[in-house]
């Protein structure tokens, strides 16, 4: 399943308009509270695919009924370009365990690059659902490089994968080598890739308009 966020009119359109604008990125807290706020609309729309199951709270005046999850999803990042959305996400799903993912893009002389998975730190994810958060989903490689990672630790109920800007050819990656059910929520969804995999119109590197530049290793 993907879904894109702003195939239908909302404020998910205002916010990418910021987060693209090479004016306005500048100011890291609006970037990334924007981010945040992506985190913040994906988990809702996520929560409503989510298992419920009813429970009796007292109040002041009587018993009420209410509708509660029936488990904590696990939250899931990529370090460090995935925290602000991962931020949005906890303001919603507050009572989630975390897992941490340490995975960049290690770049070769001939302008080829792998992908090197450094650090995981996880919970049991067997028989969970995992929100995975990383705001570009370029060639794909590095998601899928994270769910091996994960899936190693257990087998996952339900991905849901939560990116502002992600690339047909990233998507079309996916879906081809993930080795567990997945859902795909985009921001907003493009269709070129350079030759060095960086996404057209994109926006740029979100780690660094998020935290600052970094050095080159």
């Amino acid at each position: 399943m993907i879904i894109n966020l702003s195939d239908t009119n909302s404020l998910v359109g205002e916010w990418l308009s910021e987060i693209r604008s090479m004016e306005i990125q500048t100011d890291r807290m609006r970037f990334r509270r924007n981010m945040e706020r992506l985190g913040e609309v994906a988990a809702f729309e996520i929560s409503k695919t989510l298992d419920y199951e009813e429970k009796e709270v007292q109040t002041p005046l009587g018993i009420a009924t209410c509708r509660v999850l029936k488990q904590q999803p696990v939250l899931a990042t990529i370090l460090r370009a995935g925290l602000a959305l991962h931020q949005g996400l906890l303001h919603y799903f507050d009572k989630a365990d975390h897992a941490f993912i340490s995975a960049y893009r290690k770049h070769n002389r001939d302008g080829s690059f792998d992908i090197s998975l450094e650090y995981v730190s996880s919970p049991s994810i067997e028989d969970q659902v995992v929100i995975l958060s990383d705001p570009m989903l370029a060639t794909g490689a590095s998601l899928v490089k994270t769910i091996e990672h994960l899936t190693d630790l257990g087998k996952p109920r339900h991905i849901h994968l939560v990116v502002a800007i992600a690339c047909t050819i990233g998507i079309e990656y996916v879906q081809r080598h993930a080795s567990t059910n997945i859902s795909i929520w985009a921001g907003d969804i493009d269709d070129e890739l350079t030759a060095k995999g960086y996404i057209v119109p994109g926006l740029g590197d979100a780690g660094d308009l998020a935290f600052g530049n970094k050095l080159q290793g």
